[in-house]
């Protein structure tokens, strides 16, 4: 006996659940020929009948009755079998990997990412920290999709990747809330107080002391910091004054309970999206290239 067609079956399931060719023809989308033929061809691959004519109905008989029973619960597994398959489609995360520089102000890093995960709220994100040389090697090597950092890729980076402005900000200046008040006169109110700086992977250092040193500022160094979250921790409990950009002044100070002495616009933190395109086309970093308007 050859393979059973389950077409011609599912014909005359249809049929025998409708009770009519006609009926049947119409939700097939074929003509009642077609429908008829198709049936006629199933019961000579069984060597019977499967309905007899009563009026103008059909009514199953004994064998049409027992291929009916199977009919029913092929295609019905067929159709469970549809919906898991699409359910599991539907739940299935995709993972989105990001390296984000250890110097970039986390709360900064949190609103990006807010932003993505609002638009596909069913990512998996995985956050990878360290200095932009270790992250770009991952971005080389498909590791990460994207970085997010302060300072753009080097124009002589050995690495194929493109930089894209996402957002830029003055300075803002913190210190303990209870400190706060030992504080008057900006920015001439840092001198001589003890200061918190970026360490040397960020790409602040440079300017905040030559913002210092024009404006004849002579702060004592405290402590030196390539995690940022660290630094502002280290500020919380009256170590320095620390500086983190204007944009997310309100946060920082709900965080880590420190207060604002002075801003500057002279001092500027830029936050760089760095991927592997130049025109990015992968949906999930679209949300960020969109707030910031760069098309």
């Amino acid at each position: 006996m050859h393979q059973l067609n389950y077409q011609h079956l599912y014909y005359f399931y249809v049929t025998a659940t409708e009770g009519s060719i006609i009926k049947a023809a119409g939700l097939l989308h074929l003509t009642p020929q077609t429908v008829s033929e198709q049936i006629r061809t199933l019961e000579a691959y069984f060597g019977f009948d499967l309905f007899d004519r009563v009026g103008k109905r059909l009514q199953l008989n004994s064998q049409g009755q027992l291929t009916y029973k199977f009919a029913k619960s092929i295609f019905n597994m067929g159709n469970e079998l549809l919906l898991s398959v699409k359910n599991q489609q539907q739940n299935q995360q995709q993972v989105f990997c990001v390296g984000v520089t250890d110097v970039l102000p986390k709360v900064l890093a949190f609103q990006m990412f807010q932003r993505c995960l609002t638009a596909h709220p069913n990512v998996r994100l995985v956050c990878k920290e360290g200095d932009l040389n270790n992250l770009t090697a991952d971005l080389a090597l498909s590791k990460v999709d994207a970085i997010l950092s302060d300072r753009p890729l080097p124009s002589n980076s050995n690495v194929k990747a493109y930089n894209h402005l996402l957002a830029r900000s003055g300075l803002s200046f913190f210190v303990a809330q209870n400190l706060a008040a030992n504080f008057g006169n900006f920015p001439h109110c840092l001198d001589n107080q003890p200061f918190l700086l970026p360490g040397d992977n960020s790409a602040q250092k440079l300017s905040i002391l030559a913002w210092f040193a024009k404006h004849k500022i002579n702060p004592q160094i405290a402590a030196e910091f390539e995690d940022g979250a660290l630094m502002q921790l280290f500020a919380q409990q009256g170590y320095g004054v620390f500086c983190a950009p204007t944009s997310v002044e309100r946060d920082i100070e709900q965080q880590y309970k420190v207060s604002v002495i002075g801003r500057t616009h002279l001092l500027t933190e830029r936050l760089y999206l760095i991927s592997p395109e130049r025109k990015v086309t992968n949906p999930l970093l679209l949300p960020l290239l969109l707030k910031s308007g760069e098309p």
